[in-house]
């Protein structure tokens, strides 16, 4: 498929003419799927060139006809959801299951955004000047840039792309060299709908090419990213010079506490489903489980349990419920966590090794117990196939342990008492709180975290804000 596409510049598929190509390799069993021309920094250029002369059209497009566009685009995603399913698992290892699932929340960006689109609404406040009126006006920021990582490669794209476009503002998107495939399928559905030239851009390529000339340039008014928390500390330092408006959606290591009076059963189900769901590799996951003394033995049973029947494989293999982690990189990363958590006395009731399947990256589903808050499978992001158990009782230092991070995007707790419920929500420190649900991710609601977990939330009618700058008026006649 990549010689279909590649580059995507000013309304067409044009090959790059970086140095050397991108390779992509399927994760399931290491062989390349294919290779793209990459993008050279005057593909990079040429690209940002096509959103700046395109912004003053398409600004000036009125909010119901940018709205008509993106139905346009959702229902041309909707036209391509089989193959597009096949591509996601293909490059990203995901059970084919979750990979249609990801185009369909997709889909849902668009048509939520083109909603939005005609309900940026201003207001009018009172003067203090006879005569007068205030108004309250917004406008789109301008060129974003916007760069998206591996581990969703088509609702992180589609999340940035779908509110920028209802804005009114073009953007040029870098998606990972990983799954670039993906995000092309998006460009061509945004193509065949009839998106004017020059709105979005696609580049994809080496840093230096694709991300330098992005993040220095004054053209660029706002950058939004998905990424590691490293990442976005630099891409803070190296947007300082030109003050760039930026929205970063980061790291994550979700505690999980499981109360004395919680349905003990629901909370495994859900519990195992969410961890090992895209193999551990989605920053809302549950990483961490505090888990009430009372119940401590029969949640680490029964987790355990039925982490071992998952059945791992291929992502387009009938029945697999995990595929593989995305690259080596992460199968050496896992098993460090792994080593740590037994050196530092912690218990393997499950998994904990690899497994030789194809030549892919699978690792299997583990469970781990008794682990030290010091030990790295708590206190850091494991991104992975990892569930790490402690126990507590209902003493006080419950709060301080669980918020005893710097991440800060997602928490969830089990319990049934209504009292307890709202002391929760208001006590632990999160950009997003579940209470019996891990259902956080929604087109309709704000995602986001606090702290080194990021800034400013993609979803709900907030979303957009983050792409349109605020006036005052003050009119006197």
């Amino acid at each position: 498929m990549y010689e279909h596409f590649g580059q995507f510049i000013n309304g067409k598929w044009c090959n790059g003419n970086g140095r050397e190509p991108v390779s992509v390799v399927d994760p399931g069993n290491g062989k390349l799927l294919g290779s793209i021309p990459s993008a050279s920094t005057e593909d990079t250029l040429a690209a940002l060139s096509a959103a700046e002369i395109a912004l003053e059209g398409w600004k000036h497009t009125p909010a119901w006809t940018r709205a008509d566009l993106l139905e346009a685009v959702a229902r041309e995603m909707t036209a391509a959801a089989a193959e597009a399913t096949v591509v996601i698992s293909k490059e990203s290892g995901k059970p084919l299951a979750q990979a249609k699932r990801e185009w369909e929340l997709s889909i849902d960006q668009f048509v939520w955004y083109a909603g939005e689109a005609r309900r940026i609404y201003g207001r009018v406040v009172e003067s203090r000047v006879p005569g007068g009126r205030c108004e309250v006006l917004h406008e789109p920021v301008g060129v974003v840039a916007a760069f998206t990582a591996w581990n969703f490669p088509v609702v992180l794209v589609a999340r940035k792309l779908a509110p920028a476009l209802a804005a009114g503002c073009t953007v040029v998107l870098r998606p990972s060299n990983e799954v670039p495939g993906s995000a092309m399928m998006i460009f061509e559905c945004l193509r065949k709908a009839g998106l004017p030239a020059g709105v979005a851009n696609l580049v994809v390529g080496p840093t230096a090419d694709t991300y330098e000339p992005l993040i220095t340039s004054p053209v660029v008014k706002k950058v939004s990213l998905t990424g590691s928390t490293q990442l976005g500390q630099q891409m803070i330092r190296d947007s300082a010079a030109t003050i760039k408006r930026l929205s970063m959606e980061l790291g994550g290591n979700a505690p999980v506490i499981v109360f004395d009076d919680a349905d003990l059963e629901k909370a495994l189900d859900l519990s195992v489903a969410t961890k090992f769901a895209n193999c551990g590799q989605v920053c809302v996951t549950c990483d961490r489980f505090y888990v009430h003394e009372s119940l401590y033995s029969a949640f680490v049973e029964g987790f355990a349990s039925r982490a071992s029947k998952l059945q791992v494989g291929y992502g387009r293999d009938e029945g697999t419920a995990m595929g593989p982690l995305i690259n080596p990189r992460r199968l050496q990363a896992i098993e460090a966590i792994v080593a740590d958590a037994r050196q530092k006395g912690a218990s393997v009731v499950t998994g904990g090794h690899r497994i030789e399947l194809n030549g892919g990256y699978f690792y299997a589903p583990t469970v781990i117990a008794d682990v030290p808050d010091d030990a790295l499978a708590i206190a850091e992001e494991n991104f992975g196939p990892i569930a790490a158990i402690t126990s507590f009782n209902d003493s006080e230092d419950l709060w301080a342990r669980v918020n005893n991070s710097s991440f800060a995007l997602s928490a969830y707790a089990f319990t049934r008492d209504p009292a307890r419920i709202r002391e929760t929500v208001a006590r632990l420190e999160s950009g997003m709180v579940g209470i019996n649900s891990y259902a956080l991710a929604a087109a309709e609601v704000p995602f986001g975290g606090i702290k080194a977990s990021g800034m400013g939330r993609e979803g709900g009618s907030e979303g957009i804000h983050d792409y349109m700058n605020v006036k005052l008026a003050q009119i006197v006649v």
